[in-house]
């Protein structure tokens, strides 16, 4: 896919979406990136956007909300009049042990239906949503995100059940969406690893994680970013889970 004139709508991705807009708009690409808390984030970088001269919009959106996929992108093909790429970053990652996990839970404060709402479930409903409209101007990319535990087959950490649940199926959402989707629209995910070190990692904690990683570093924004890129601009690659875990899974 020729990225020029075309529309692109990123999903939360508070600390990657900026990267990724900033380096579809070099590529001559539109962008409109939804946010909940992170407003000034969302902003900045659809200022970044404009800068390189593409036009672009930050939108306010719960994507746990049925209602919100449809909006979202029926506002985006306002702006742009036309969408041509879903990227499906709005993600949690709760940390939760087994102990406190409760089917009776309230809804907002269980940790399994958030993970399943958020991680999963939003995934989803943009993609349905988004696909007739990519239809309209001749098809288009879906990207999710999944993770490199799920996508590995193995959880290995405990305490993060809810969260490993919903990226096993994003996998699997991906897989059936792009026999469902083709062959106009191509649907992938990318699975990353030891990307950003996370706010409080003690020095003992970064050290194990880069004496887990055969490439022994963290891999940065920008490397998730190319992996986005590659999927999108591909025009054979479909139904795939590419791993960004600096080999992490080796191990």
């Amino acid at each position: 896919m020729d990225l020029k004139g075309k529309a692109a709508l990123i999903t939360g991705g508070a600390r990657m979406g900026g990267v990724l807009a900033r380096e579809l708009a070099r590529r001559g690409c539109h962008v409109a990136l939804t946010y909940h808390r992170s407003k000034a984030g969302a902003e900045a970088a659809a200022e970044s956007v404009r800068i390189l001269g593409g036009k672009a919009v930050a939108l306010a959106a719960d994507v746990r909300a049925v209602g919100a996929p449809r909006r979202v992108v029926s506002r985006v093909r306002k702006t742009f009049g036309r969408l041509d790429i879903l990227v499906n970053m709005a993600s949690v990652y709760l940390e939760t042990p087994l102990q406190n996990l409760s089917p009776s839970a309230p809804r907002r404060a269980d940790p399994w239906r958030e993970s399943l709402d958020v991680d999963l479930g939003s995934a989803y409903r943009f993609s349905l949503a988004a696909a007739p409209v990519m239809r309209k101007t001749g098809g288009g990319r879906i990207v999710n995100f999944s993770d490199w535990l799920a996508v590995s087959g193995r959880p290995r950490y405990k305490a993060r059940l809810p969260y490993y649940v919903a990226k096993t199926g994003v996998k699997g959402l991906t897989e059936a969406m792009a026999l469902e989707l083709a062959p106009d629209i191509l649907v992938n995910a990318v699975a990353p690893g030891p990307i950003l070190p996370p706010a409080g990692l003690t020095s003992a904690e970064n050290e194990e994680v880069i004496r887990a990683t055969p490439l022994k570093r963290w891999g940065g924004a920008d490397e998730v970013a190319k992996a986005v890129l590659f999927l999108v601009e591909s025009d054979f690659v479909t139904g795939e889970c590419l791993r960004v875990d600096g080999g992490r899974h080796l191990l």
